[in-house]
């Protein structure tokens, strides 16, 4: 029997189970800006091949505060409340640091977004990470 991909790399790494309800809503954040980042690069890169730099522009456009703010806005009425209650917490969170070329309330409110894809990273509900970015991507400019 294969075995799931998830259950290899945790066993590679020894990675106990974590509940992502006992995270800080920035540590939340912070692994869940490296996964909305991986998404974006493999689906930039699997529409075709271009130069480095114009891949990076495209994703640089679709991981900024702004565009996060704007995704989140956007599916704000399909978050459960379990969902709306980690983004509230993570667009509450004060962070010492803030993006440039961004206002407090979309940096925050990507911060919200951030925290939970992180917090349904963490809880292994990638389904649902899935179906979020990608109403959120469909839905940012309307």
């Amino acid at each position: 029997m294969e075995k799931d991909i998830k259950d290899y790399f945790k066993e590679t790494f020894q990675i106990s189970p974590v509940d992502p309800k006992g995270y800080s809503p920035l540590a939340l954040a912070y692994i869940g800006d490296g996964v909305y980042e991986l998404m974006i690069r493999t689906i930039l890169v699997s529409e075709k091949d271009m130069q480095v730099q114009k891949y990076h522009k495209k994703a640089s456009n679709l991981v900024k505060a702004q565009t996060q703010a704007n995704m989140i806005h956007a599916i704000m009425e399909e978050l459960t409340e379990e969902e709306m209650a980690v983004y509230k917490r993570g667009r509450n969170a004060k962070s010492y640091t803030m993006a440039k070329n961004a206002t407090v309330s979309d940096y925050r409110a990507a911060t919200g977004f951030e925290a939970l894809v992180g917090y349904l990273y963490l809880k292994e509900d990638l389904l649902r990470v899935i179906e979020l970015v990608k109403m959120a991507l469909e839905r940012k400019d309307a």
